[in-house]
């Protein structure tokens, strides 16, 4: 770890100095991590975190469940929550750090958030004092117009509940395996040997979702992993097991608000 990355470890993990600290990682150059897929065990942080990449495909796993980060949305992980996080591709980004006492109003459990040009810009400004120990007024308020900015971040539909029983999480991990597998509800029970009827009603207390509603945001995580790789949008339709590629583009725009393409656009530049 060099000299720079220490320091912030060291100011991420204490209670003392801004309530906000904010940093920009260009990455490393993409030679050195092509191929590469790097895992953080499982770990937790004393502040809030929030992260989004630039560049690059993240996933992250919690006791809730797990989701796929594209880049240009942001994570939120409360403080003290357990988690593990693994890399692929080179990677670029910038992230967040929140002192536990100004996290009330953002969401109490991890989820993803959209992200504006102002957020950006805000967190560009103030990853230029990143290992200051106090800050000015004017930086004060930088942090708090930041903080209403992430209150104010729609939640995405990216996360993935996973059943705890273990013959539901058999059929998730197939279903997450082969997502363009179109067998029905009445087959999946069978295949776990329990009734259709006990299949969705244990989907639906253990996930909070019916298992059709599920399968799709099972679909819709493979789906996006598959784009951010680059996949063009039929194949990603017919490897996720829609009929046509309008249909699935269809589904996309219900869950996502916007058409792949769209979705994947790359958000403009922030200068420093």
């Amino acid at each position: 770890m060099g000299a720079w990355h220490q320091q912030l470890h060291d100011r991420i993990e204490s209670a003392d100095g801004p309530a906000v600290i904010a940093y920009w990682d260009e990455g490393e150059a993409a030679s050195e991590q092509d191929g590469e897929t790097r895992t953080h065990d499982w770990h937790r942080h004393l502040r809030g975190q929030v992260y989004c990449i630039e560049s690059g495909l993240l996933h992250v796993h919690t006791r809730y469940g797990s989701w796929l980060l594209p880049p240009h949305r942001a994570g939120w992980m409360p403080p003290g929550e357990l988690h593990t996080v693994s890399v692929s591709g080179p990677m670029s980004g910038w992230g967040l750090f929140i002192a536990p006492e100004v996290c009330p109003g953002l969401p109490e459990r991890p989820c993803v958030l959209g992200t504006s040009e102002l957020m950006r810009a805000l967190v560009r400004r103030a990853s230029s004092w990143v290992l200051a120990e106090r800050l000015q007024p004017e930086q004060e308020r930088v942090s708090v117009v930041l903080l209403d900015e992430l209150r104010c971040a729609p939640q995405e539909p990216l996360h993935l509940p996973m059943p705890v029983d273990r013959r539901l999480l058999r059929i998730a991990h197939a279903v997450l395996k082969t997502p363009q597998d179109n067998r029905s509800l009445e087959d999946w029970a069978g295949h776990a040997g329990l009734s259709a009827r006990s299949l969705s009603r244990l989907f639906r207390h253990e996930t909070a979702l019916s298992f059709a509603q599920w399968r799709q945001q099972a679909r819709l995580s493979r789906a996006l992993e598959r784009l951010a790789e680059g996949m063009p949008v039929a194949q990603v339709a017919e490897a996720t097991g829609y009929a046509n590629t309008s249909a699935f583009i269809a589904m996309f725009r219900r869950a996502c608000g916007q058409s792949p393409a769209r979705y994947f656009e790359r958000a403009p530049a922030v200068a420093a």
